[in-house]
């Protein structure tokens, strides 16, 4: 007990929170990505999931922002204790799970993971959508500072390498070519040739301020983010068929559907929902989005899954 205990001091030194900036690209508008990431996440979580592994989503409402007017947020918890390294496994329990609270104004979004069992841990992900190849500098509105200690990670759906597990050939955008739409296969250097294209800007953010652990932990949860990300777009693209032309109701119904396969597939219990506090409306029940201020309180807090 001692042992594990020490592994849970909270470091003293100021290290930089762990900061990239990745860029996806795809060849869809702005518009068309809406859909098929919606649709992709809802699917992928399900095929993802199984017994007491996976995705449960807690709930589901409007909210507000004063700068983005109105979008959805979602709350979700991802259990996945079995699916974690084994150096990580030896400290956790085996109830384990990590809440992932989402809002979405597209085309900007927020996502913050927290673990409560690991206060000190914590995620966020700011995420803005545009229509070109991933040529905007500055997307997401960095101060200086923060341009300085960005790491700029593109990700090529088609020729980053994917794990042999995850490999699918009808999945591989170097071969895929959608029926529907005629788009494929992407050639080598498809983001400067290819129309249409959109980029998706993901700030991502990852603390773990625990004495001894902090370096290799961040740069696991990095590596597990991009891991993500490269697998789910690939297969958003090649489900291309299945989801084009729907519409933003027809994928909502989809994702409610699959939401609630999922938490049968998963073996939980339906639980009610808690709404996120909101400290400048108290009167209103829409889930507040994190302000800088509560985003720096979080850091010193709270870690992860994706969005």
């Amino acid at each position: 007990m001692v042992f594990r205990r020490l592994w849970f001091v909270p470091s003293k030194q100021t290290t930089m929170v762990l900061t990239k900036e990745y860029r996806i690209c795809m060849p869809f508008t702005t518009d068309e990505y809406q859909i098929g990431q919606l649709y992709m996440i809802a699917r992928h979580s399900h095929e993802q999931s199984d017994s007491d592994e996976g995705v449960e989503v807690i709930e589901t409402s409007p909210c507000e922002h004063a700068t983005h007017g109105t979008g959805q947020f979602t709350e979700k918890r991802i259990h996945l204790s079995n699916k974690l390294p084994y150096w990580i496994q030896s400290f956790v329990p085996k109830i384990f799970y990590i809440t992932e609270k989402a809002w979405n104004y597209y085309p900007f979004t927020i996502t913050v993971y927290t673990c409560s069992f690991i206060p000190t841990f914590h995620i966020s992900i700011n995420t803005r959508y545009e229509n070109n190849n991933g040529s905007n500098e500055n997307c997401l509105d960095l101060t200086p500072v923060e341009l300085i200690h960005r790491e700029v990670d593109y990700i090529d759906i088609a020729y980053d390498e994917i794990a042999a597990k995850h490999y699918k050939e009808e999945e591989d955008p170097k071969y895929f070519k959608s029926k529907v739409t005629g788009r494929g296969p992407l050639v080598e250097g498809w983001r400067d040739v290819t129309q249409p294209i959109m980029c998706s800007y993901k700030l991502v953010q990852a603390s773990f301020d625990v004495w001894g652990m902090r370096t290799r932990v961040e740069e696991f949860i990095h590596r597990c983010i991009r891991d993500i990300l490269l697998l789910g777009h690939r297969q958003a693209f090649a489900w291309i068929d299945d989801w084009y032309g729907m519409t933003l109701e027809d994928v909502r119904q989809y994702e409610s559907n699959m939401q609630t396969e999922t938490n049968n597939k998963v073996n939980v219990k339906p639980t009610e929902p808690v709404l996120p506090t909101t400290p400048t409306t108290p009167s209103t029940s829409v889930p507040s989005s994190p302000n800088q201020e509560t985003a720096k309180e979080a850091v010193n807090r709270s870690w992860f899954s994706w969005s």
